[in-house]
Order: C-alpha cells, then structure tokens, then sequence
C-alpha cells in the first residue's frame, strides 16, 4: 500500500509539472502611452469577430470586424467603428495602461486623471457574437458609446481603391458602395448592410459564360445581410453627429449613460448570414444579443476556452531571457496564434490580407486615402498559394477545429468548380483556379475582360494564373492530415478530394486528345501540359507542383480504409496513380537537382516550386531518401537564390529548416518574425499583399514548427533545424494523434513527455547525435 501511495503521488507530481501553463504575462502586449491613430491599435477578438483597439486624444476606438460580412462587390466590410467617451475623462492624464493579455483574450486600458481612475476591459465572446466593454471608476463618471460609420451614404470607389472589392483594375461599370441602413430603435443602435439583389456573383456568372447553369450555382452574396446593434446598461440614445476621422467623413449615433456611475456596460452584437427576409436576421440578432446567462457566466465560459486553447501548443524561445532577439521571435509566434484564434469558428476562413485586423488604409501607405473597409486584393477574393499558408501551420499547433472554415469553403463550391468542367469542356472533376471568388468562380479582373473572341472560356486570359489548378490539392491534404494529426473525420472530405484529382486525370486527357492522337506518354503517363508550376514558371510540362501534389494526394488516400473498402474509387485511384508522371529533376553543376518542371516556357513570378517537393509535400526532408538533391536544389539553383527573401509569402524559412540546414533557417526565421515596423509586433506587411500580412505569419509559424520538430516514417525527429544555444520550452502536435512536450536547456532535452507514450520509443532527438 505505501508503495502504491509512493507511486501515486510521484504521477500526481510528474502530472501537475507538465499540467503548468506558461507565465503568459510575460508574452502580454503593454503599452504605456495612447496611439496617434489607428495604424497603432491592438487586436482583440474571438468566434469570428476581430476588433483594433486604439485610445487617442482621450477618447478609446475599436474598428468591428467580423467574417462573412461581404458586400454586393465582394468586399470584406468592417461593420462600422465604435467610440467610447467617459467624463471626467482618465485618460487625458500621463498615467496610461493599455494590455492585451493573451491567456484571457482580452485588452484591459487604464488611466488616471484629475483624481478620475478608471478600467477598461474589452472582450469577445467566443462562444456568441458578442463584443463587451466593461468599465469600472474610482468615481462616478458619465459615459458616450458612439457608433460611427462612413457608410451613412453612397460611396464610389475609384481606381486602386477597386482592389477591396472583385472588380479590381478593370470594374465592368461605375461601382457603388450602397449606404447601410442606421437607426436607434429603442435607445439601441440597429445597423447593417443588406445585399441588393444583382451582385458580383450575377455579373461573373455572365462573364464567364455560365449562364445556363446559374440557377444549379451556389451565391454566397444574395440575400447576405450584414451588422448588429449596440446597446448597454442604462443608455440612451441621444442624437447623431457627423465627423471625419483619417480619410473618411462619418456619421454617428450616440448613446449617452443617463446618469454618471462607477460601472458601465456596452454590447455590440454583430450578425453576417443569407436569408431572404430582414426579419429573420432581426430575430437572430435578437436572440445573440439577450444571453440568458449572466455577463460573468458568459466571461468565464470565455476565458476557459482561451485557457484551452493556449495548452494546446506553444513555442517559448529563451523563456529567461526577454531580451533577446530570439526571445521575440517565440513571443511572435505566440501573439499571431492569437490573431488566427480571433476567427476560430467563423463561417469564412481569415483572410491572408488582414484578417479581421486592417484598418485606415493611409496607415499602410498615405497614397491610400480610402474608407476603413479597404485591403488590397480583394475581401471576397481567394488566393490559394497566399491562403494556404495561413492554414498549414494550424495541424502542429493542435487547432484543428479552426481549419474547419477553410475547408467548408472549399466544399461549398465544389459543385460549382465541377459545372465549370461540364461547360467548359464536358469532363467531370472540380475546377478550382488559383485567384477565385468566394462563389468558386475566377476573379473577373484576372479572368480579363479583354479576352480573345475564340478564347477558351474556361481558362484565365492571364500571365500569371493561366492554368495554375493544383493549390486546391493542399487543402485536400490539410483535409487528411486532421484525421492523422487530430482524429477527425475525413470520410465527409472524401468526394471533394476525388473530384479534384479526377480533374487533372479528365481535363489532361481531354488536352491531349485536342493535341493529338495519344492521351498518355509513351510510359504511360499523363502529359500535364500546358501547365504551371505555382505562378512562377509558366506554359510548364509536368510541373512539379502538380506532380508532386497528385502524388501523394493520391497515395494518402488510397492509405484509408474506407477508400481500400469502396471497390470502384480503390480502383480508379489505383490506376490514376499508375498516371501520374515523376517528378522533374535536371543537372547543375554536376549535381542532380530538382527542377520546376521537365520544361517550361517563361518565368513570370518569384516563387519557389522546385523545393514544393520539399514542403508542403514532404517528400524530401529530415530523415528522408536522397536529402542532398533538395539541398543542392537550395544551394545551387540560380533562380532560387535571385528570389530568396523572408518577405510576405515567401518560404525559405520553410524550405531550410525542413532540409536541416539550422545556421539558413535560424537567420531566415529571425528575419521572418521578427518584430514587425509597427506598434504591434505581429503587424507584419504590407510585403506582396497588406497589412497584417497572415501569409506572412503563417509561414513563419511554419518554419518554426519544423526548426524543432519533423516527422518521417513515424520518427519522431526532434530539434531538426534547431540552433543549440536557444533554450526553448514547446508543446506541438504531429501524426498518429501525437503530442510531444519538452524543454531544451543548455543543449539538453528535459522534462520529455510524448502522448500516448508509446511514440516515445519514435522520437530521435538530432541534438544527440
């Protein structure tokens, strides 16, 4: 029995080690001064809704953003801005405190003033749509809650101010931001966008000749309403005003406290959904708005989640040492896994430009002297190669639930992507282009409407996308990597990622029959041509990306059972399988490399699809055949060394840490997250795209995933790319539903724990060599 007590507690001890969470006060946000705009707020948020949070000139602002709040342009519109105004005021005094305080979610402001001391708490709750200001004072003190909006009129968007919305360059006629509808109704603020009847999707459709199947369609923009209302706790409404903030004259709505009080309370409620009839939209903002339980009930249930969430994973580089530039690079990583977390459950997927966080575009560059609701390339519009890696790093870091929005988006329009086929060129298989809207069909701008009349309607009259179809294939490996990483089930996923391979198997055919007499080479393969290989190198023959992503699409999936099990579909992928090509390689200096493609026509952009093979394919890496000839595909190619850069979307990071090359992707990651030239260190960009650039942060997350931990052959490869001299304290996930939990202190692994354990006979820890 003492044994057995002996043995009990020493699991209990073990136990509560590893249960103890990061001091993350240390990785808080503080500042001790208001902003001068703002291009210097803080995020906030939760659910799907995001807020920048800023006080200037004595009064707190916060910018309401929220997912799926698309106009009939298909721009991503923020639902207006919020301006909270106490008096006697105690933030016009030099004793200023603004924090964001990641374990919570939350950003607490305070000030002193005159004797006035007050507390701010902002929060989102993540399990409603539900923005709260609480406010607490040594005193009492008035309070105004304006609601502000740019958007009380018509507005018409001129030139690069079109690149917020689909039309970008080349808008088909005079476009209009239509006015939302703003009115106080019973001492609340009702406000919201609600979609006309011809939108985007109506003049795309036409566009590209789809016509006949517009009914069989999915729209994501008719009927789309898109608000809330403000409200709080003994307020009134007391009238409106009009200003100009930044570039934008505006008009508010002022709710006023009706006497002062030490505690006051706003909600805001924000709602984006398709119905036909306002009343339904009114009902549900009704129903988010009047929770049944308590405000403190609803806060706890919010703070547990993030509590959750941060013990899912976490990096800390040199957790002693916050003076370090190193100790940055962690607190980075942590601070934009936050961002992402703001939009976990949002019915869209957070954008690669901006997110839920842009604001004032003059912030960004003061050429752009446009309305808040602006981001370049498009709120609607989705860039696959730029998306994709806001989503990758997600599967290490244990967030498979929020990877969820990605791939609805992709189901959604399937049906879509397969009448593109069927019309176009009468095959089967789902057609996804590379730049599309969130109706599945291309952007109109990159489509051209300046097309030759004998032009293949199913292909973009454009440089840079013509016949780039293979990124949609990443998101169908993301999809099975959540049952290997996580669990989840993929059988649902199962028809989407079949269709899309049958596509290339179809459409190739269906190229070379118009070529000539022969569908497959004289091996018996596909002839992927004409091609792409990313953006970069065009009119390609057997693109490696393409190559390298039907091959082990295709071999991940013929590994489920429910595929072995369904006869025909084992079958048919059996035989694609045989289909697919080999990867292209070439000769430089002497040494076998990776190329490309076998050949291509021009390069028209600087990307790096020769080491796709190497991530996100993984079929070169740590602990894998041949290592050398990715390496000197890194070190010798001579466009891969023009192009290599740590900016915006760029993987080199990626690239090096996967190939063990620990000196390259140390100098790479400290480039790439590093603190950003704004106040808040995780405002990456503008880069290739805005500002906060999340392609940006999303492979910089990546890159530093696989500094420390990669995965071969179910090896467990710790600290591949990891530079000796950073101590570093990490939790992250990998396949076989794993989770490996360590610290490294003065070169050596402590305090290792794999769950389940038997993975920790896997693990090879590459320091120890």
């Amino acid at each position: 029995m003492k044994q057995y007590i002996f043995l009990l507690l020493l699991f209990c001890t073990v136990h509560v080690s590893y249960a103890q969470e990061l001091p993350w006060d240390n990785y808080h946000v503080l500042w001790t001064a208001p902003s001068t705009s703002s291009a210097e707020s803080m995020p906030v948020g939760g659910g799907d809704i995001g807020l920048n949070v800023w006080v200037e000139k004595g009064d707190l602002f916060f910018y309401l953003g929220k997912s799926g709040a698309f106009d009939e342009n298909n721009t991503l519109l923020k639902l207006g801005r919020v301006r909270i105004t106490l008096a006697p005021n105690p933030f016009e005094g030099t004793e200023f405190r603004q924090e964001l305080q990641l374990d919570k979610g939350q950003v607490v402001i305070e000030g002193q003033s005159g004797g006035v001391k007050a507390k701010v708490l902002i929060w989102v709750d993540v399990h409603r749509p539900n923005v709260h200001v609480q406010v607490e004072a040594n005193k009492k003190i008035a309070m105004e809650a304006s609601y502000e909006s740019w958007r009380y009129k018509d507005l018409y968007p001129q030139k690069k101010e079109n690149n917020a919305n689909s039309w970008k360059w080349a808008p088909p006629h005079r476009v209009v931001t239509y006015r939302d509808s703003i009115r106080p109704v019973n001492n609340t603020i009702v406000f919201y966008h609600k979609n006309r009847d011809t939108t985007a999707f109506d003049v795309v459709v036409r566009q590209q000749k789809l016509d006949t199947v517009k009914d069989s369609l999915f729209n994501p923009l008719h009927g789309r309403i898109s608000g809330g209302v403000m409200q709080g706790d003994a307020l009134t409404f007391v009238e409106q005003r009009e200003g100009s903030y930044a570039d934008s004259e505006f008009r508010s709505w002022v709710l006023k406290s009706r006497q002062p009080r030490t505690t006051h309370h706003v909600q805001v409620t924000l709602v984006a959904e398709q119905t036909d009839d306002l009343a339904d939209w009114e009902q549900r903002i009704n129903e988010s708005a009047h929770a049944k339980q308590s405000l403190n009930a609803r806060k706890k249930q919010t703070e547990a989640w993030w509590r959750a969430f941060w013990k899912r994973s976490y990096i800390a580089i040199l957790p002693q040492h916050q003076d370090q530039e190193a100790w940055r690079i962690g607190r980075n990583y942590q601070l934009f896994r936050y961002m992402l977390a703001c939009n976990a459950y949002g019915e869209y997927p957070t954008k690669f430009n901006g997110g839920l966080f842009t604001y004032d575009p003059s912030g960004v560059d003061s050429t752009f002297t446009f309305t808040p609701d602006f981001r370049n390339w498009g709120g609607g519009t989705h860039t696959a190669q730029n998306q994709r890696l806001v989503y990758w790093p997600m599967l290490k870091s244990g967030d498979f639930d929020m990877m969820s929005a990605q791939f609805k988006f992709y189901q959604r329009l399937q049906r879509n992507a397969e009448w593109r086929s069927k019309v176009y060129w009468g095959h089967g298989g789902a057609s996804f282009t590379e730049q599309l809207e969130n109706f599945g069909l291309p952007n109109p701008a990159e489509y051209n409407w300046k097309r030759p009349t004998d032009y293949d309607p199913g292909l973009e009259y454009n440089a840079w996308l013509e016949y780039q179809w293979d990124t949609v294939l990443e998101f169908c490996m993301m999809m099975l990597e959540t049952g290997s990483y996580g669990g989840k089930e993929v059988q649902t996923y199962i028809p989407f990622i079949t269709s899309c391979l049958r596509f290339f198997d179809e459409h190739y055919q269906y190229r070379a029959r118009q070529l000539g007499s022969k569908v497959l080479d004289q091996q018996g393969h596909l002839i992927f041509y004409p091609g792409s290989s990313a953006e970069t190198y065009k009119m390609a023959y057997n693109a490696s990306t393409t190559v390298a992503a039907l091959q082990e699409v295709t071999k991940r999936m013929l590994s489920l059972a429910e595929v072995q099990q369904d006869t025909a579909l084992r079958t048919y992928l059996g035989g694609f399988q045989q289909r697919i090509p080999p990867l292209p390689t070439r000769v430089i200096d002497g040494k076998k490399v990776l190329a490309p493609a076998e050949v291509w026509g021009r390069i028209n952009n600087t990307e790096a699809p020769q080491l796709y093979p190497v991530f996100p394919w993984g079929i070169y890496g740590v602990g894998k055949p041949d290592l050398q000839v990715a390496q000197d595909t890194y070190w010798l190619d001579p466009d891969l060394l023009k192009f290599r850069s740590h900016v915006g979307w760029k993987q080199d990071n990626i690239f090096a840490a996967r190939l063990g090359l620990t000196d390259e992707a140390k100098r790479l990651v400290l480039l790439k997250l590093g603190d950003a030239p704004r106040r808040f260190p995780t405002f990456w960009g503008p880069g290739f795209d805005w500002v906060p650039d999340h392609n940006w942060g999303g492979s910089g997350m990546i890159g530093l995933q696989e500094m420390l931990l990669q995965t071969a052959d179910d090896k467990l490869y710790l600290f591949p790319a990891w530079p000796q001299e950073w101590d570093v304290d990490f939790k992250l996930h990998a396949p076989r539903q794993t989770t490996v939990q360590g610290k490294l202190r003065g070169g050596k692994l402590v305090d290792l724990l794999v769950v389940p354990s038997e993975r920790r006979d896997d693990v090879v820890n590459l320091l120890d060599k």
